[in-house]
């Protein structure tokens, strides 16, 4: 997982005006490093480019969205995935969310304003895990630098036991 001020969108859209529309709200939000397919297999193609985030359409031509959730999620596991799509059924939520979504929004006039928020909650999640993990790494580094430190009194007293000695 990379975290970086300008993460790197994917828009997976096989309606052109929509996908432009997604893209230039995006970039109206401060996420101005997006790219758009216009279809799961060309997705997949640009994969090893590593997206912190792939915002999908479910029912398209060829690979439908969790197809390529799925495809992608073995190629690059810390890929999150929002889907945007207007099949409003919840079965297919579901499914989406247990393969890996983030999330599910169904089209309509809120859509793209719930996809700003939760872009913004799935970058504000991977900073604090990466902050998480600083955290326990500096922790381990000062655990293993405490009892090093401890090790290092013990064998001094080991050798030098009148330097250490406690006289009455």
């Amino acid at each position: 997982m990379k975290t970086s001020k300008f993460p790197l969108l994917f828009v997976v859209e096989d309606n052109s005006i929509y996908s432009k529309l997604i893209v230039s709200h995006l970039r109206a939000h401060k996420l101005i490093n997006c790219e758009s397919f216009i279809s799961g297999e060309a997705c997949l193609q640009s994969i090893s480019r590593n997206p912190d985030i792939i915002i999908q359409d479910y029912l398209m031509d060829g690979m439908n969205g969790l197809d390529v959730l799925i495809a992608v999620k073995k190629k690059s596991p810390s890929t999150d995935f929002i889907f945007l799509s207007g099949q409003d059924s919840i079965e297919i939520a579901i499914d989406c969310i247990k393969y890996g979504a983030y999330d599910y929004i169904v089209k309509n006039e809120f859509a793209l304003i719930k996809l700003s928020d939760k872009i913004n909650k799935v970058l504000a999640l991977r900073e604090l895990m990466a902050t998480n993990k600083r955290f326990k790494q500096g922790i381990t580094i000062f655990s293993i630098s405490l009892i090093g430190l401890i090790l290092i009194f013990v064998l001094l007293a080991i050798i030098f036991p009148t330097i250490f000695s406690v006289s009455r």
